[in-house]
């Protein structure tokens, strides 16, 4: 079996596959980054006293972690309920 799952024994790797694997590995970095970003500006104090996380600091980037994945679940799923703009209608259906 080749790359993708894409059996037939000819060895072709599918195009459209392989950019719509980089563009949500492109989204998932951006997530994880912006998700870094927030949590620690908001849990981590600019002054680092010790190398290690304090327990109020392991505790609020916890928090912040969930609530992150938390609202982006709610989102999507807000988001795919609305469906495509217009409903998916055509303009005089």
């Amino acid at each position: 079996m080749s790359l993708f799952g894409m059996g037939g024994g000819s060895g072709a790797v599918d195009q459209n596959k392989i950019m719509a694997a980089e563009a949500e590995l492109d989204m998932v970095t951006d997530m994880f980054n912006r998700l870094v970003d927030v949590c620690h500006q908001k849990c981590i104090t600019p002054k680092y006293a010790e190398g290690e996380l304090s327990k109020g600091e392991s505790v609020c980037i916890d928090r912040c972690v969930a609530k992150y994945f938390q609202v982006n679940v709610q989102m999507g799923e807000h988001l795919q309920k609305m469906g495509p703009p217009g409903g998916g209608k055509l303009p005089g259906m």
